[in-house]
């Protein structure tokens, strides 16, 4: 399937296309082992949208294609592309302070599951949707660089009862969605709906989703948004053995795949060093971003923590039980604060997101802004900032376990403060290249 038009004017429209593409000598099954695995996280528009990134081709998969010399000079071996299925980021559009703002970050909202986002082609594919993100996929391969997808299975855009009705709604809304005893929707997922993954017509959906993406477009990976969900039981109680979860743990199709689990959901169920692994899954370790953003700015008393947490977190991840690398370490993520911000601010500053009184977004940053707020010229804090900087990608890399970055950190990419810029399509979220001349935080090879 591929293609979508306005949903206002037109309605969602599906296609059949081809699937000759030519993919040469690319061997999916050659997978890098997690131990040797170095993710690094981007947005397909972000990444190079903005004039300084010198593409021809802007915020597409080909301009980020024209990247992978500099990807590979980084060092990186895996990228992590935030979701790239369909969506439509003209949903929510409004005008706030004159600036425009939609839904950039919009494959969090999915349209369809089983087709990458139009809008972020160079050109038009009429027929041939996929084409340029499997050139994209082909040339990441032959270049030693793994792909993981970022995919959202715990809701679709299609809301609650007050939202529209374009796909699983029309097909068995009783089926496809978590509805309460009174026929409205469970909300584990903060976005109106969630899917109900382990109804067998549901967690079949998904497979074959996934085995899709794997057979067609040869992925590496699969990052799951909101994972906790997909262990939910039809009226939302947690399962001990989520059918779906070990389904994915023991597919054929699915078996040298990467699995990764963001263990936790917006209904408040929190799973990191307990989700449901048959030795297969590894998960964000939110426990290791949040513990040691607080040693590494110098709070009290963690030492142990820290030391547990470079070690690979065996209190969280037993290796007996989990094997040992279940652990994706990050400080930083395309939620929350850029590494340049997290010593820069003390508090977010989301107020153009027009949500009022600065609401949105989360508050417990644990940053630090080295005696400023914000931007400065003193030269005293910016060395501090940088050296602090250092310090966090110093230890990311020595942790045990598999380290991911955020694009830009390597050269300090701000996003002045907003530590939410899920709808802010322009210089908040577009990486500023022009930095990688003024300062260089590291390499992956570190030569630091």
């Amino acid at each position: 399937m591929g293609g979508h038009v306005n949903n206002a004017q037109h309605g969602y429209r599906a296609r059949v296309v081809q699937s000759n593409f030519d993919w040469g000598g690319d061997q999916r099954h050659h997978s890098i082992p997690m131990e040797d695995l170095i993710i690094y996280e981007l947005h397909v528009r972000g990444f190079t949208m903005d004039e300084s990134s010198g593409v021809k081709h802007h915020g597409t998969f080909e301009g980020l294609r024209e990247k992978i010399p500099y990807l590979k000079e980084l060092g990186v071996n895996a990228v992590e592309l935030m979701p790239i299925f369909e969506f439509d980021e003209m949903r929510d559009v409004r005008l706030i302070d004159e600036n425009e703002l939609i839904d950039f970050w919009g494959g969090y909202n999915p349209v369809s599951f089983f087709a990458p986002n139009t809008s972020y082609c160079s050109s038009m594919e009429y027929n041939r949707e996929g084409l340029e993100l499997k050139t994209l996929i082909k040339d990441l391969h032959d270049n030693g660089i793994e792909v993981i997808l970022d995919v959202v299975f715990n809701h679709t855009a299609e809301g609650n009862e007050f939202g529209p009705c374009f796909s699983f709604k029309g097909f068995d809304n009783n089926i496809y969605y978590m509805l309460t005893p009174d026929g409205h929707y469970y909300n584990f997922s903060g976005c109106g709906n969630t899917l109900n993954c382990n109804h067998p017509v549901v967690r079949d959906m998904i497979l074959e989703c996934l085995r899709y993406w794997v057979i067609e477009y040869r992925i590496d990976g699969f990052r799951f948004d909101l994972a906790s969900i997909l262990g939910r039981n039809d009226d939302g109680t947690p399962l001990s053995q989520p059918p779906l979860l070990r389904s994915l743990a023991f597919d054929s199709i699915l078996g040298n795949v990467k699995l990764i689990a963001e263990a936790w959901d917006a209904g408040g169920l929190y799973q990191v060093g307990s989700f449901p692994s048959w030795k297969r899954w590894a998960e964000w370790n939110g426990r290791y971003r949040d513990d040691m953003r607080r040693f590494l700015k110098g709070d009290d008393f963690l030492a142990q923590t820290a030391a547990a947490r470079i070690t690979g977190s065996p209190d969280l991840y037993d290796p007996a039980y989990r094997g040992g690398n279940a652990s994706i370490n990050f400080l930083t993520c395309h939620d929350g604060f850029t590494l340049y911000d997290l010593y820069s601010y003390n508090q977010k500053h989301n107020e153009a997101n027009g949500w009022g009184g600065n609401t949105d977004g989360a508050d417990d940053n644990n940053s630090w802004n080295c005696g400023v707020e914000g931007e400065t010229d003193d030269p005293a804090i910016l060395a501090l900032r940088k050296r602090l900087m250092k310090n966090a990608c110093a230890v990311l890399l020595c942790s045990r376990g598999t380290p991911m970055f955020l694009s830009g950190d390597e050269f300090a990419d701000t996003r002045y403060g907003n530590n939410n810029p899920y709808c802010q399509d322009n210089l908040i979220s577009w990486l500023d290249w022009s930095l990688l001349k003024k300062i260089r935080i590291c390499s992956i090879s570190f030569n630091i």
